[in-house]
């Protein structure tokens, strides 16, 4: 039965995945509503952990962007479940500051509920399904044309209590006449151990298939767009391997420290943060090889293979192609404080707020290439990018003297701020002087796509997007457990000899680039630095 047309269809064609536009192309506007059948049925969506920053500055807002967009149906029923001592009113002003002041804002709010209960607590979960139950009932009585009823789990709770929630959920809240989804939070585990006690409790609960673990690094626009980057253009792919990459980097970096989260941050530090998950994802999909397809049943099969082999192709971590750093207290400028004056941090903290780790992939496309991966806190700058650097053809080195050196041509991808993607190249200068310079083709998304902005709308953030896909049903965008398993098993020695040895982490300063250690690395193993001579420009 196909699904109803929504009163209010979207205009962005730019914000859906990417897979399905490129199956489609951007003027089908059939592919919008690709994999929704579940419109047609009745759906009700639990986000457990309710009262929590995460539900109401990302979930709630992604679940009204969807249904702003028609992706999520106006009779679905939103239930929040805390421990808060809440009533309906009292969560619908908690959320409503953040979302967006559209027409629809009112209609949302008002599917919005509230159950409050305990997170180990059986009765309790009970007390929700009886509300889920009654408006599965209460739908079919007023004339519903489907006895299809659908049920999706957002766990915004820490991993402390995902066990507990997870069997009460399984426990109480089953359905029999329509599926059961359950959507996981990082971190994780927080080592490999912890990981496979995680993995041992849930699996208990809930079928591999049931569960979507999220990362929204793999719901962002430009992340969407690799495989189309790779896998659709004739220019890329044939040079996409070891004879012609020079090394491939992945840089993450904020321009702000933890910011009265150093209790928290403590705990974990950068490399559990952002590079065992985010950045580690992201190198999969950037070295991964072509899959066997990436639509159909086995789709988001076919893909999450591809991304295990090659992670299970990385060798092991060298200590020697480790730069670990720790912000101190800003010189110049603000004068604002270092990670230790953070409250909550101690003293003698060794958390590192900066890593650079270099990798090496053992197989026949990139063997020799280093992967390097940079992350830090407090740095000069707010951006997240990949840089792919070529190899200096032959005919540089002789048909140019020294002075005019030509740069290395670089593929740059900016995840965020300002999606991007530029490739730097050489050309002569302009005018008289036999002189080369560098400068890029440039792909600027805020210009390019400009005129697609215009909407009912605003653009869906990786979270939307994310949630869409589980509502489609479609893996391919989420974190299979062997893939966990591997990266846990890629990190846990290095961490391990961290903690063990208490490795005193370089200083830098607050606001610059990090340690000059890591570039000194970067260099070592092949990265060539533009120097004075190139700066991108918007």
């Amino acid at each position: 039965k196909p699904p109803p047309t929504p009163r209010n269809p979207p205009h962005q064609t730019h914000t859906l995945p990417l897979s399905t536009m490129q199956q489609h192309g951007p003027e089908d506007k059939s592919c919008w509503f690709s994999g929704t059948q579940y419109l047609s049925n009745t759906l009700t969506i639990a986000v457990l952990g309710a009262s929590g920053d995460l539900a109401k500055k990302k979930t709630f807002p992604s679940l009204f962007s969807l249904f702003n967009l028609g992706y999520i149906p106006e009779t679905a029923l939103i239930l929040g479940y805390a421990r808060s001592d809440l009533s309906d009113a009292d969560l619908r002003e908690r959320i409503k500051p953040f979302l967006p002041d559209e027409p629809k804002r009112d209609k949302f709010l008002e599917r919005v509920v509230y159950v409050k209960g305990a997170y180990d607590s059986e009765e309790d979960f009970g007390q929700l399904d009886a509300r889920m139950a009654g408006y599965e009932s209460g739908a079919k009585d007023e004339g519903g044309e489907c006895d299809v009823a659908n049920r999706l789990f957002y766990f915004a709770l820490p991993p402390s209590v995902f066990a507990s929630a997870a069997r009460a959920v399984s426990a109480t809240c089953q359905t029999n006449n329509g599926w059961k989804r359950v959507i996981f939070e990082k971190p994780f585990g927080h080592s490999l151990k912890s990981f496979r006690k995680l993995v041992d409790d849930i699996d208990s609960t809930f079928s591999e298939s049931q569960i979507y673990r999220i990362d929204h690094y793999l719901g962002k626009e430009m992340v969407q767009n690799l495989m189309a980057l790779r896998f659709t253009n004739a220019m890329f792919e044939p040079i996409w391997n070891r004879d012609h990459v020079q090394s491939v980097s992945i840089h993450f970096k904020e321009n702000f420290g933890t910011d009265g989260r150093g209790g928290y941050f403590d705990s974990i530090g950068i490399i559990r943060d952002v590079m065992q998950n985010h950045l580690l994802q992201v190198l999969s999909i950037i070295a991964m090889e072509p899959p066997v397809s990436v639509s159909g049943e086995r789709g988001s099969e076919f893909l999450r293979d591809e991304k295990v082999k090659v992670l299970q192709s990385i060798e092991p971590i060298k200590i020697e192609n480790v730069v670990l750093g720790q912000y101190l207290k800003e010189i110049d400028g603000q004068n604002r404080p270092g990670y230790r004056d953070d409250d909550g941090v101690p003293n003698d903290s060794v958390t590192p707020t900066f890593a650079t780790i270099v990798f090496y992939i053992r197989n026949a496309r990139w063997a020799g290439v280093p992967f390097i991966m940079r992350a830090g806190k407090a740095l000069n700058e707010r951006k997240s990018e990949i840089r792919v650097q070529f190899k200096r053809p032959a005919t540089a080195d002789y048909l140019f003297s020294e002075a005019e050196h030509s740069a290395p041509n670089e593929l740059v991808m900016r995840l965020q701020p300002e999606e991007a993607i530029y490739l730097k190249m050489n050309v002569k200068t302009p005018g008289l002087a036999q002189t080369t310079t560098v400068t890029e083709m440039n792909l600027d998304y805020q210009n390019r796509f400009k005129e697609t902005e215009a909407g009912e709308a605003p653009e869906p953030d990786a979270y939307a997007r994310l949630i869409l896909e589980v509502l489609r049903g479609r893996h391919a965008t989420f974190v299979r457990e062997d893939e966990l398993q591997i990266a846990w098993e890629l990190f846990d020695p290095l961490l391990e000899k961290i903690e063990k040895e208490r490795s005193e982490p370089i200083g830098y300063a607050y606001g610059s680039r990090g340690p000059k250690e890591s570039d000194e690395l970067f260099e070592r193993v092949g990265f060539q630095y533009a120097g004075e001579q190139y700066h991108w420009k918007k």
